[in-house]
């Protein structure tokens, strides 16, 4: 009886050892920072919204139950690019994001875009960013707010060997369209990454935290976590990421729970 009361103990200081032994492998690897890169890892910077690193993106995003929604689940195919480029002797990165809904209880088609661009600035303890961000009112009947909105867009990172921490925050209000409901929201996104050995990596989900100006209320509240591995084929590197998200906010018509693929092609300049 001993003997089995001592066995979880036992696992549980095997898996500790295990993972204190993978600790300095990966503080390691992802000290070789590359310049270009404001000394960040390949790994570490496609997860960093504000790093110099040319993307391009295809994730899927499954929802099996709604909250406010019986036996409903939705699909969607979310494609996005990322583009560095230097304007005035400053460091921007150009983003578009363009959601096709497979499925839907709103039905199917092309979403709204967003886009935003960033002035990112390099610092020792990370990067910091600023600039703006817009909605455009692309999508299909059902799925479009059919609203333009734009507003201000902040973030940053920090990071240490292995680590990378921050926040990014957008923010769209309304100023044109046909659409009968404002756009005023605020989105935040937490960002935890931490290296493992081999280019593998845990942390924090996409998580999107959004809080409604016109509901006066959160209307996403997402928990998530992700595993990512980069891989190389050939001289492309391509990052592939799992993650799973519960949203606590259900108080309103949205997905409960969401799970997650993304394939990200990098192109490092």
């Amino acid at each position: 009886m001993a003997a089995k009361n001592l066995s979880p103990s036992i696992a549980a200081l095997a898996l500790g050892l295990a993972l204190a032994a993978s600790l300095p492998a990966a503080a390691e690897e992802a000290q070789t920072g590359d310049p270009s890169l404001g000394g960040q890892s390949l790994d570490q910077a496609a997860s960093d919204p504000t790093a110099s690193l040319m993307s391009v993106q295809v994730q899927n995003l499954y929802s099996g139950d709604y909250h406010q929604l019986d036996d409903e689940s939705s699909n969607t195919v979310q494609l996005r690019s990322a583009i560095p480029f230097q304007a005035f002797g400053l460091n921007n990165i150009a983003r578009m994001t363009l959601p096709v809904v497979t499925d839907s209880p709103s039905g199917s088609g092309v979403g709204d875009m967003t886009v935003f661009d960033l002035v990112a600035f390099d610092q020792a303890w990370g990067r910091w960013g600023a600039g703006a961000v817009m909605l455009v009112p692309i999508g299909a009947d059902g799925l479009s707010a059919d609203k333009w909105a734009i507003g201000p867009a902040v973030g940053f990172t920090a990071r240490q060997p292995g680590l990378l921490w921050g926040l990014f925050n957008q923010n769209l209000f309304s100023f044109a369209g046909s659409g009968q409901q404002d756009v005023n929201v605020s989105i935040l996104q937490p960002i935890f990454n931490y290296s493992l050995p081999d280019k593998w990596s845990v942390g924090a989900s996409e998580m999107n935290l959004v809080y409604d100006w016109e509901r006066d209320d959160w209307t996403a509240l997402p928990l998530g976590v992700k595993l990512a591995k980069l891989v190389k084929f050939g001289q492309l590197p391509v990052q592939f990421v799992g993650s799973y998200e519960h949203n606590f906010a259900d108080d309103y018509v949205a997905p409960a729970w969401t799970f997650n693929f993304t394939v990200k092609f990098l192109f490092p300049i």
